[in-house]
């Protein structure tokens, strides 16, 4: 049944107070006409419970928009949502990419996620080509989807509203990657549902890391608000040491939006629960209002915290990764790189969800403290214990 305006409805009754379902709920293509956002193809969701967001096909998919009963999720940087055939991959250094950085979810990957890298290339058999330079965070984020479908889906009483498509990222004597993603909502949910397939379809032996950047605003972020989730070691913070302090921001709780901030970014240890899923969440009390983010540990086995709460950029970032914080070398020397043969694959599930009022976020910091007690400190200690990450082919 569809749960709609306080009442359970079945398909023949929500088609009877209405011509279309859209008048409730739907999904629908569109495109954007202005400003360094013209010509982009946008997919709008409605759950009809309140919850709207938008994918953004010419940019990887991602859900750009996010909102509940007219209150933010999503962040919306300054750059707004660019075009991609503005974007300049190698700039700045390979720091371009944070001209295009906005969104519920930027995603990052897919051979190369983290601080630009110059990786050996040998494994592409071309002898111009020595190595492979990467800028911040891959690729993928600015590639556009074909997108090979979208709509409503009934069955019997229950009705999902659902889109898919590839981002290829490919080169000649390179990679030839490809990402099929979809993603899914139910009519009368407040939920999301993620389902990504990383597939390797060249013949070169390719690395492969991926991670989600997942940008959660104001009002969800404000003063007060707090970080939760099942953290086992708080394992490096990239102001450790003399500067551990300085900033006043503990990894817990956040403040109002600062004055001449510099980012920080924490990799937490997280535990799953018996089903080895691992929910994480941010949290306002003062109004009621969170959100949820559920992956697995076995996809994900990395997490990481961004605060950015410069004023006029305030986010904080939740960022299930495959790999540890330091990167590409760092996982070739411990041999933890994934390398995917021809048709090799890995699959990544995540579901997001509103919390929406007291009740659900009480129980969400229920569930989640009952798989491990965060430490109450507001600065713990890193311990530097990067844990082995197992299974690194496909």
């Amino acid at each position: 049944m569809v749960e709609l305006y306080g009442r359970s409805s079945s398909r023949r009754d929500v088609s009877a107070h209405a011509g279309t379902l859209s008048q409730f709920a739907g999904v629908r293509l569109m495109e954007l006409s202005d400003g360094v956002e013209r010509g982009i193809r946008m997919l709008e969701f409605r759950t009809g419970t309140g919850l709207r967001f938008t994918v953004l096909v010419d940019r990887a998919l991602d859900i750009a928009e996010c909102e509940h009963k007219g209150r933010a999720i999503g962040w919306h940087s300054p750059t707004g949502f660019r075009h991609p055939g503005l974007h300049e991959y190698e700039g700045e250094g390979g720091l371009s990419w944070l001209r295009s950085f906005s969104g519920l979810i930027v995603t990052c990957g897919l051979d190369h996620i983290l601080f630009m890298d110059d990786d050996d290339a040998s494994q592409y058999i071309y002898g111009p080509r020595t190595s492979v330079k990467s800028s911040l965070h891959g690729r993928i984020g600015t590639i556009p989807a074909r997108l090979t479908g979208y709509g409503e889906r009934w069955d019997g009483d229950e009705c999902t509203l659902w889109c898919e498509g590839v981002v290829q990222q490919s080169a000649v004597f390179g990679e030839d990657l490809h990402l099929i993603r979809r993603i899914e909502a139910k009519v009368g949910s407040d939920e999301i549902r993620l389902i990504d397939r990383v597939v390797n379809h060249g013949f070169y032996r390719t690395p492969h890391m991926f991670c989600y950047h997942i940008n959660v605003g104001h009002p969800v972020l404000a003063e007060g608000s707090r970080y939760l989730a099942p953290i086992r070691d708080v394992v490096w913070a990239a102001h450790a040491g003399e500067k551990y302090l300085t900033q006043g921001v503990g990894y817990r709780q956040l403040p109002k939006p600062q004055l001449g901030f510099h980012e920080q970014v924490w990799q937490h240890e997280m535990a799953a629960d018996a089903a080895g899923n691992v929910p994480v969440a941010l949290v306002n009390d003062a109004i009621g209002f969170g959100f949820q983010v559920e992956t697995r540990k076995d996809q994900f086995p990395c997490q990481y915290e961004w605060q950015n709460l410069q004023a006029g950029q305030y986010a904080l970032g939740i960022e299930p990764s495959t790999h540890h914080v330091l990167g590409k070398q760092f996982a070739r020397q411990r041999e933890e790189m994934i390398w995917l043969e021809h048709g090799d694959e890995r699959r990544y599930d995540t579901e997001f969800k509103v919390l929406d009022g007291a009740a659900a976020i009480g129980a969400a910091e229920k569930r989640i403290r009952a798989i491990a007690e965060q430490p109450s400190e507001d600065y713990p200690q890193p311990s530097g214990e990067y844990r082995k990450i197992a299974g690194r082919t496909a």
